[in-house]
């Protein structure tokens, strides 16, 4: 989006810059902060809401914020005022963030559930836009939450960098130029089900990261969110339940041989990822083109023979481009991805071990469970538990390894906010 750089240059000559917040600041929230901070013109990075505040403090400090600019503040009008003095502010109370006037955007970090549908309906009552880097949620409630954003004026979407907005942005150019896209896919270097927060802890410290999220990574989870709502967004849906997922040691330009052209119309596209691929961990886009004359173009620019062809984005960049993400959403009214209507693809809740009765399902990336994709019809018909709200539910009977976990398998915890939710979606989508 080059257009942003050239409008964030005029707030910033304007003095009137693009102020959001930020609801979370674990790793991805740390890389945030430093890059609005010191990479970004036109924008401020006005306050952190975590729930120890002291690591937002931290991450203005290692971002070069000076400590006497750095204010707590208990009262939306408190962060306000404190703004208006040129200070950064932290806090505790996401609420404080959602209902300042001086804030146009958040940005929700977390990955957790049921806090970021409190955060962002929050946010929306309040007018704010929302820029989820929180695909658990996006895959769980979001297209109700659309719905509600529609309603209230604002953008409710996900972020660039992540893998699922690199795949929209590749999405739009492809569809851009006349090809039709068929498969929209995700390169990832290991996946194994059963990875739990043990194995993975090594690689969590390493990096400094929190070891469910990594745990999540490992284990499909992740990805299966990731590929649901870029299904959602483009109305794709899965070849099969979990994706085919296949191993692929090669360039991602050889892996259209692995699809069935007719298969992919018939299907009227689908997501997927492959593993072990090259340029990894990139995305890519294959698409059809019935024109002959334009297939002789596409070959003369060495993309090969057809019928399906391949495009691809090398790298993901993350933190980097969620600044990009809030100015589409407050200078350009452009989210950079949204549910396109009802949920196409779910993430459904499979037993990683086996579990006996009385279990309380553990956090995503965690001992218990791992998500996969499947249709938003067949999640219905079998009455699939959504991974996105399988935390804290209680097994009644024991359950096998790999079984697919059903609402008939759980009890509910009482007083959710994201049942609420889940309930509104498939009366609004009926």
């Amino acid at each position: 989006m080059m257009i942003v750089d050239r409008l964030l240059e005029e707030r910033q000559a304007e003095g009137k810059p693009v102020r959001f917040a930020l609801i979370g600041c674990g790793f991805m929230g740390q890389g945030v902060v430093n890059q609005t901070i010191n990479s970004t013109p036109g924008m401020e990075l006005v306050a952190i809401a975590n729930r120890t505040p002291e690591r937002g403090r931290d991450a203005y400090l290692e971002a070069g914020v000076d400590a006497d600019k750095i204010v707590s503040a208990d009262k939306p009008g408190d962060l306000d005022a404190a703004v208006a003095n040129g200070k950064y502010v932290i806090t505790d109370d996401p609420s404080v963030v959602c209902q300042a006037e001086s804030v146009d955007a958040i940005v929700e970090v977390t990955g957790a559930v049921e806090f970021g549908a409190h955060v962002t309906m929050d946010a929306i009552e309040h007018g704010k836009h929302v820029v989820l880097m929180n695909a658990e949620l996006d895959g769980t409630a979001g297209p109700i939450l659309k719905t509600y954003g529609d309603r209230a004026g604002v953008l409710v979407t996900a972020c660039d960098g992540d893998q699922p907005g690199v795949q929209m942005n590749l999405y739009r150019f492809v569809k851009g130029i006349g090809v039709t896209p068929l498969l929209c896919g995700n390169i990832k270097g290991l996946q194994d089900r059963y990875r739990n927060p043990t194995t993975q802890e090594g690689f969590a410290e390493q990096w400094g990261q929190n070891v469910h999220m990594v745990t999540s990574f490992a284990d499909g989870t992740k990805i299966s969110f990731e590929q649901a709502i870029v299904a959602n967004a483009t109305g794709m849906t899965v070849a099969k339940r979990g994706m085919y997922g296949y191993d692929w040691d090669g360039h991602i330009d050889k892996a259209v041989e692995l699809y069935d052209v007719d298969e992919l119309k018939e299907l009227g596209g689908i997501v997927d990822y492959v593993v072990k691929a090259q340029p990894g961990p990139g995305v890519y886009v294959f698409g059809t083109h019935d024109d002959p004359k334009q297939q002789h173009y596409l070959k003369l620019y060495k993309l090969g023979d057809g019928p399906l062809y391949s495009f691809y984005t090398p790298y993901h960049l993350c933190h980097f481009e969620v600044p990009t993400s809030v100015a589409r959403a407050v200078l350009l009214n452009d989210p950079v991805m949204q549910p396109a209507g009802a949920p196409q693809v779910e993430v459904i809740t499979r037993a990683k071990t086996d579990l006996k009765a009385g279990t309380v399902i553990d956090e995503l990336g965690g001992y218990h469970s791992y998500g996969e994709c499947e249709t938003a019809s067949a999640t219905t018909a079998e009455k699939l538990l959504p991974i996105g709200v399988a935390e804290g539910c209680v097994l009644k009977h024991d359950v096998a390894q790999d079984h697919c976990i059903t609402y008939d398998d759980v009890d509910v915890p009482s007083g959710r906010l994201i049942d609420q939710l889940r309930t509104e979606q498939a009366q609004h989508f009926a």
